[in-house]
């Protein structure tokens, strides 16, 4: 009997390509980086991986949310509303149709973008543990 191999979405990988370089190269990143919370995204051959340095929030303060290509991350401690951070990134592609999950520890956030599994297709919520 023969392994089915995961069923993989084709990504216009150029697009990809001048899609981070422009996300990079846009001076209203930096901004966001000093003025919000430091984002930083990585590709492996399996997943897109979104790195967020939260070091001022628990997991508890953290929300994702993901609604068809854009990734919102917000952090916001119980107590204090008006310290809210918020970020958002606008992918070249459907996220909703990928699996994502994310990891927090020590102040860093890690939210895993698969490449290769699918995801509900619908907008929604990605637990933090």
């Amino acid at each position: 009997m023969k392994k089915k191999s995961p069923q993989n979405q084709t990504f216009d990988f150029a697009l990809v390509e001048k899609w981070l370089e422009s996300y990079f190269l846009d001076p209203l990143t930096s901004y966001y980086d000093q003025t919000q919370f430091q984002i930083d995204l990585f590709e492996t051959d399996q997943e897109w991986i979104v790195e967020a340095n939260l070091s001022d929030f628990k997991a508890s303060d953290v929300r994702i949310y993901i609604e068809y290509k854009k990734l919102t991350v917000s952090a916001r401690p119980p107590s204090r509303t008006h310290l809210k951070r918020s970020r958002s990134i606008e992918f070249p592609f459907n996220i909703t149709e990928q699996d994502i999950s994310a990891a927090f520890s020590n102040g860093i956030l890690e939210i895993f973008i698969s490449k290769t599994k699918k995801g509900s297709g619908k907008n929604r919520y990605i637990t933090v543990p």
